[in-house]
């Protein structure tokens, strides 16, 4: 099994039963930090044994010239911090202290890429339970990850982004299942492939997530010119509030060979930390974002104050911090090539007051390019719709398009999803940029204005489909032929009761 050909759905479904040792014991929301580091601790360490045993092949008569090669590796993995070696004193008390120090050794041998990644977890924390069932979770946990499936060496896995792509997996499953925290740290993946080809990220591009979770939709956009340029050539920056979340996205980020980017911990709002030389804030190409719905206490005390005029136009409401990350996403857009794609619930699209102030001046400002209303039961966590913001610093004139794909999706149930052909299909009318009969309208700035700068979707797009006129002559000839229909029949029945001998 181990020389075979690696399969990711194998993968997948190895990496999803290991949470097995935790499933009735531990709640989701904790115990998936706990496997996606371990299915990292032993990524990197197969990645590692891999690269020592090709250089012994290469240079086995001088061990002093294979741990100088080793020396070269993206990342030093410590001797007595392999998976490995964990794995092979599973039944000693002390897995959950002995892990815990592995963790600790990787982070310092890495600071450049690792710093504080594992600070937030303790695989020694009574959260796993008391001494010996924890060190009994963690020993099936060890056992789960040594299976054939997970053998995870890049001479097995070739070029594939096989560990990629089953960290996502894990997220995604992860996410179906915590409720309303899944929208703490993941965007459905279709939600994040059609952002990403709507602010069309180019070689070279700057690329910043101020609400980046674990990462997935910063990392669409560097696939996206992957796959469009076949280049590498871009930089991924982002910022995330909650720091076991945080320690998501730069684990996410190195499994993915994501090396070129920048992903700070802390509240974006109350303490952006992705700044220039002269401390003010950084500017990229594009902008994307999948922030909070509608958080409360987003720092609206200190709003009025904010040192980077972030909310000149006006100060969001107090408890709704939806405008709040908006107005701090255009502020971070290059003045001539930005870009921005953004999440937001419906009520940012109508609600008054000093949201009311704030949208009449985006529009005025000529930045609003495009509202997408995407269908109900799409995001993890909650079933309310929600649309999507593009804004650009220039754009070709001082219309907006509005799209209302909201019945635009596949049914899964508790989830609906987008399929490629809704995306493109979104994409598509965006580029176009016309209005299509129930489904796009090209608005332009006085039709806005008219609507006193409401840009709910039906005020633009009329869904409505006229049902045909009943004829009402047609109908009463068709009921009174009916009623003859009737009568014949039963005329015929009492012909044949009579001959059964049923004469009433």
């Amino acid at each position: 099994m181990a020389n075979e050909t690696i399969n990711q759905e194998d993968v997948n479904k190895a990496v999803w039963g290991a949470c097995d040792s935790f499933r009735g014991v531990v709640d989701p929301s904790i115990y998936k930090d706990y496997v996606l580091t371990l299915l990292f601790l032993k990524y990197i360490s197969d990645v590692w044994r891999d690269r020592q045993e090709h250089y012994q092949a290469e240079y086995g008569h001088e061990p002093a010239l294979v741990a100088e090669m080793m020396k070269h590796e993206r990342f030093v993995l410590p001797d007595q911090a392999s998976f490995y070696l964990l794995h092979k004193r599973r039944h000693e008390p002390g897995n959950g202290e002995r892990i815990d120090k592995a963790l600790h050794a990787i982070e310092e041998a890495n600071l450049n890429k690792l710093r504080d990644v594992f600070q937030d977890i303790s695989f020694n924390s009574n959260k796993l339970g008391d001494e010996a069932p924890r060190n009994d979770i963690l020993r099936h946990l060890l056992e789960d990850f040594v299976k054939d499936a997970l053998d995870l060496r890049p001479s097995r896995v070739g070029n594939l982004d096989i560990i990629g792509n089953a960290y996502e997996f894990l997220i995604k499953n992860f996410a179906s299942t915590s409720g309303k925290k899944a929208g703490e740290f993941y965007t459905p993946p279709e939600v994040s492939q059609l952002i990403a080809v709507l602010v069309e990220p180019q070689e070279g591009d700057e690329i910043c997530d101020p609400a980046c979770g674990s990462g997935s939709l910063l990392m669409k956009c560097g696939q996206r010119i992957q796959a469009v340029s076949g280049s590498r050539k871009y930089a991924l920056f982002g910022q995330e509030a909650i720091g076991s979340t945080w320690a998501l996205a730069k684990m996410n980020m190195f499994l993915h060979g994501e090396d070129n980017h920048r992903i700070e911990w802390g509240d974006t709002i109350r303490n952006p930390k992705l700044l220039d030389g002269a401390d003010k804030l950084r500017h990229f190409d594009v902008v994307v974002a999948n922030p909070p719905f509608s958080l409360e206490k987003w720092g609206h005390e200190k709003a009025e104050g904010d040192r980077f005029a972030r909310f000149r136009r006006a100060i969001p409401p107090a408890t709704k911090g939806d405008y709040a990350f908006i107005l701090h996403m255009i502020e971070t857009l290059k003045p001539n090539s930005g870009r921005m794609g953004v999440v937001v619930p419906h009520g940012v699209l109508f609600r008054g007051a000093s949201e009311g102030v704030i949208r009449k001046k985006l529009v005025e400002e000529n930045l609003l390019d495009a509202v997408i209303g995407l269908p109900e039961k799409l995001f993890y966590g909650t079933g309310i719709p929600a649309a999507i913001l593009i804004f650009r610093r220039r754009k070709r004139d001082r219309h907006v398009l509005f799209v209302d794909a909201s019945r635009e999706y596949r049914d899964g149930k508790n989830q609906n999803f987008l399929e490629e052909a809704h995306i493109a299909k979104i994409v598509e009318t965006c580029r176009a940029r016309q209005s299509v009969q129930r489904y796009a309208h090209l608005a332009t700035f006085d039709e806005i204005a008219g609507n006193e700068y409401n840009l709910n979707i039906p005020r633009y797009v009329d869904t409505f489909v006229e049902e045909e006129e009943i004829d009402l002559l047609a109908v009463r000839a068709e009921r009174e032929k009916l009623k003859d229909e009737l009568a014949a029949l039963e005329v015929e029945m009492d012909g044949y009761l009579k001959e059964l001998g049923y004469d009433s």
